[in-house]
């Protein structure tokens, strides 16, 4: 019984250590969480704080509105509107196919859209929003709207859009901005300019649009919007502005681009006019041209390739990126180095039978004129372009003499205009070519470089150029296409003050005798046909390019050759003669004779700008024969 009583007592008080165990270890629970709680609402109650105002609350990029482009006269060239765009971020979307189908169910998805939307996959990052269908109406975007819950990664966007309401006109001098890929995105970081370009999701490409990218651009603004759980905006808290992008007011006159464009035609080729007192460009014409506005969305597959396969490279700026031939147009500058460097007089006369051969070779230079032009003074040399002329002049000269007199005047070098993608063109010497070919220089070449043939190459930039600092009396200007920048909030104009380069090196009465002669080109001489009954006196010069050679003793044909292979036609001229407001350089691929293909385009260009009359047709050939240029 005693026993008993002792194993309950015992039992008892092992109950009781066992409870008070528990209770303890229940206070020791108890109290640790309540320390962790304390230390969670108290000690750390400012980080969570703001990781839940970070959750609610995003800070959004505001997109500034890009800058506006006109022309001189106030006509917008590039400017900006507002539409719904559809977009999927790929990153939160599991099968692309599938919801792109799924979707099509919604709002009508093309195959084109489908293209263009692989196309730009490829050049983005994955985690990127990217459209599959843009401009949507307000019926789709409600449709959509309904069915929203069902796609994940997928919302509608309200974007600006970039617009050129003049199409093709002007597109290589203007470009166009298309949607930042990998290498922008590298550039942007080198430049340290990501951070202004967050929400951007386009850049400027090629032409002003990439030149002038920062005027364009502007900086961009932050709103700050609280959002519920599922991540979707409900009130904005607080907004900075962007600044919108600055407006570019251009030197180019979008009504004599237009004229410009209407004059070739279907043909192939360049014109740029230049003001040869400020350097401002009045008109940069390359056609064929292409619509800027195709790779705004990002070009669909099926444009691209029509535009990169064309045989007529409508992407290639040849105002700025193809180098020619000039042909004759190199005469007058010829001449005046003689006269500059003391090796003829304008009296100085040769006999010309019709061809030129250097002492002791059998091989003939042809003359243009079978039989030749009988007795050739330097005004007559460069009126009815005699090519005998040039083989004698250019032998005295010496291949380094010419070099370093055209490289005088911009030829073979970058002319520092406002766009990028310039070509140097080739201004052949002696050192050139041991560094090209690692050969030494033979005179026979000097005899082709006489008559604008050979090595010689230049854009029709540079050709333009040349002439106009020939125009303004040897001021050689640096050409630009902006005239102004425009302060998209203020207004005001911050004119860009015009950029002497230089004045050559020659005697006035010099450079006179040339415009005289060149003057003599339009009013009896190669020109004249183009140029009958003009209301201005015009000064200019033809000149024909071979593409392909033609043997010795073998007529140049054009009807027996490719089309690709015939010669092609250039001018370059200004006017008036006495107070040039204008000079210009044209050049047509393949269309024979300077005088019959490109000296038209010029009178119908010089007719507009300086009497106003507008054509309402291309510049038709004018007659010509197998003489001159």
């Amino acid at each position: 019984m005693i026993g008993a009583l002792h194993n309950q007592e015992q039992q008892l008080h092992w109950f009781k250590v066992r409870l008070w165990v528990t209770f303890g270890f229940i206070l020791l629970a108890c109290g640790v969480l309540a320390a962790r709680f304390a230390y969670l609402q108290v000690t750390l109650y400012e980080h969570f704080q703001t990781q839940a105002e970070a959750n609610r609350i995003t800070i959004l990029p505001v997109v500034p509105n890009r800058g506006l482009i006109k022309d001189r006269n106030g006509m917008v060239l590039a400017h900006n509107y507002s539409a719904y765009t559809l977009e999927i971020t790929p990153s939160k979307v599991s099968n692309l196919d599938a919801t792109i189908d799924e979707l099509s169910s919604v709002v009508e998805i093309s195959p084109k859209d489908r293209k263009r939307f692989k196309k730009l996959l490829e050049e983005s990052r994955n985690f990127e929003s990217l459209p599959i269908r843009t401009r949507l109406s307000e019926e789709e975007v409600a449709r959509f709207a309904v069915s929203r819950y069902r796609f994940p990664g997928v919302d509608i966007k309200a974007r600006l859009f970039r617009e050129y309401p003049f199409g093709t006109v002007g597109s290589h001098a203007i470009g166009y901005i298309g949607r930042i890929n990998e290498a922008d995105v590298n550039r942007l970081e080198d430049d340290g300019k990501t951070a202004n370009y967050r929400g951007s999701d386009h850049v400027g490409k090629i032409g002003l649009e990439q030149s002038y990218e920062d005027e364009l651009h502007g900086i961009a603004g932050f709103e700050r919007v609280e959002t519920d759980a599922g991540g979707r905006s409900v009130r904005s808290l607080s907004r900075i502005e962007p600044t919108s992008g600055n407006n570019l007011i251009l030197s180019l006159d979008i009504r004599l681009q237009e004229m410009v464009e209407l004059a070739f035609g279907d043909r192939r080729g360049a014109l740029v006019a230049i003001e040869p007192a400020t350097g401002e460009v009045l008109a940069f014409v390359s056609r064929p041209g292409f619509d800027p506005n195709l790779f705004v969305d990002g070009i669909d597959q099926t444009n691209w390739d029509a535009l990169n396969n064309s045989p007529d490279h409508p992407l290639n700026n040849r105002a700025l990126q193809s180098a020619y031939p000039p042909g004759s147009t190199i005469k007058p500058y010829l001449a005046l180095a003689a006269l500059t460097l003391g090796k003829r007089t304008p009296q100085q006369t040769i006999s010309d039978p019709g061809f030129f051969a250097l002492p002791g070779m059998t091989h003939r230079f042809r003359d243009d004129k079978p039989g030749g032009h009988g007795m050739v003074d330097m005004y007559k040399s460069i009126v009815v372009s005699c090519d005998t002329y040039y083989y004698q002049l250019a032998n005295d000269l010496g291949i380094d003499n010419i070099s370093r007199f055209m490289g005088q005047f911009g030829f073979g070098q970058i002319s520092g205009i406002d766009i990028n993608g310039e070509k140097t063109g080739v201004l052949p010497s002696q050192e050139w070519k041991m560094k090209r070919y690692r050969q030494k220089w033979y005179a026979g070449e000097t005899i082709s470089v006489g008559i604008g043939q050979g090595y010689n190459a230049y854009t029709p930039l540079q050709l333009a150029n040349a002439v106009a600092t020939l125009a303004n009396n040897g001021v050689m200007m640096r050409p630009r296409l902006v005239h102004a920048v425009e302060d998209s909030g203020s207004g005001q104009l911050r004119a860009l003050v015009p950029g002497k380069i230089k004045t050559l090196a020659v005697k006035p009465e010099h450079l006179q005798f040339i415009k005289n002669a060149m003057v003599g080109v339009n009013k009896t001489g190669t020109g004249a046909r183009a140029f009958t009954k003009t209301e201005y006196i015009s000064a200019g010069k033809t000149g024909t390019a071979q593409v392909i050679a033609i043997k010795q003793n073998e007529k140049y044909d054009e009807k027996k050759l490719d089309e690709r292979h015939r010669d092609h036609a250039l001018f370059i001229a200004f006017a008036p003669a006495d107070s040039p407001k204008i000079a210009l350089a044209v050049l047509v691929e393949n269309s024979g004779f300077g005088a019959t293909a490109a000296a038209p385009i010029a009178r119908q260009v010089l007719d507009y700008y300086l009497l106003g009359k507008k054509p309402d047709r291309p510049a038709e050939e004018v007659d010509g024969d197998d003489e001159g240029d």
